[in-house]
């Protein structure tokens, strides 16, 4: 067996001996010792290993994260290995958004500073609001829902025909996401909250090219079972895991009433970032006209006694449709709505009237 000193570790790969010993006392190497010299001696399984700690502190994971991910590789686990991949590109996607929002913001400061002639710290700190606000809407965003332990049965909760059931009038929804946005060959789009990835079958049925995301790892494993070549990425819609003008269209079903309102609004300016310039949205989920539609139905649910149904419409955020329509309108969308029941609304934006 071939055996190195911490010298020959440490210039094979580029490493300080000071950063070797202190992996070791972190307990991610445990590298043999000559009894007669106390010498670390080190074996190529070794040097593996801090080769890959090395690589993931790269890409910024943690320690404890990198000692999860070091004992699931010896455990022969790949897949919990790429969840946790996955999960810091999600990390660091997130971490990108935010310094180019920075860096937007910056660059807005300098062009102002130079129109006038001084600079006064309170429009600064106005001007850097919307920066802040965003950034604490991403680093307060939990997943408080976890699909992962609905993913396997997922399927079977959709088809379900109850009127006041998680998913109604399911593929009705789907099917006229696919007709409003009647996508071209050669076209790529993006179904965000993709769960199991139905909505995105429909178009890859129909020769599309797709991609999805979702905050459910369990979720992306099973459309990747569902649907081999579908590619997904972990990810939420407040850092969305992909560049700039990717895509034609982007659709979502029964997702967006999980954010807040001011999440919502983060979201749809994500979702445009993600577009090509002309690129459209085709949203189904959960809604109400405005705010008397709400509590129209609301009243409707009390003389019922459907007190199950209103405790889950006040735990969620169902959207005002006027509100949100106005929000896409102001980015420079127009947009055409439809009522598909009482509570499940439709909508398709684009950001230029040759579409409608």
């Amino acid at each position: 067996m071939n055996l190195l000193l911490i010298k020959d570790i440490s210039e094979r790969l580029q490493i300080s001996a000071r950063t070797i010993r202190y992996y070791e006392e972190k307990g991610l190497i445990a590298p043999a010792k000559q009894e007669s010299s106390g010498y670390r001696m080190f074996t190529e399984q070794d040097a593996a290993r801090l080769q890959t700690i090395v690589s993931l502190r790269e890409v910024g994971m943690s320690l404890e994260e990198i000692g999860c991910v070091l004992a699931e590789m010896e455990g022969g686990d790949s897949a919990d290995v790429l969840h946790h991949l996955e999960l810091q590109r999600a990390v660091l996607f997130s971490q990108m958004v935010e310094i180019r929002h920075s860096i937007e913001t910056t660059d807005r400061i300098i062009a102002k500073g130079k129109e006038q002639a001084k600079l006064e710290w309170d429009d600064i700190y106005e001007w850097t609001a919307s920066l802040r606000h965003a950034k604490k809407l991403r680093s307060t965003w939990r997943d408080h829902w976890n699909y992962d332990s609905y993913a396997v049965h997922h399927d079977e909760r959709v088809e379900s025909t109850q009127q006041y059931g998680a998913y109604p009038s399911y593929r009705t929804a789907l099917r006229r996401v696919l007709e409003a946005v009647h996508p071209q060959k050669g076209e790529k789009g993006v179904d965000l909250g993709t769960g199991t990835g139905n909505l995105a079958a429909l178009f890859m049925e129909n020769g599309i090219e797709m991609k999805g995301m979702d905050q459910s790892i369990a979720m992306l494993r099973e459309a990747e079972r569902k649907h081999p070549g579908y590619e997904v990425r972990l990810g939420n819609f407040l850092a969305i895991p992909y560049d700039d003008y990717q895509f034609d269209f982007a659709v979502m079903s029964y997702a967006l009433h999980h954010l807040t309102e001011d999440q919502k609004r983060l979201a749809l300016l994500e979702i445009k970032r993600i577009l090509k310039p002309h690129g459209r949205i085709g949203i189904v989920d959960f809604m109400f006209e405005d705010h008397q539609a709400r509590e129209e139905y609301l009243h409707m649910l009390r003389e019922e006694g459907r007190d199950d149904v209103i405790a889950d419409i006040e735990k969620s955020y169902y959207a005002d449709r006027s509100r949100l329509t106005g929000f896409l309108e102001e980015q420079g969308y127009v947009t055409k709505t439809e009522e598909i029941q009482k509570r499940l609304h439709f909508i398709y934006a684009v950001p230029v009237r040759g579409y409608l």
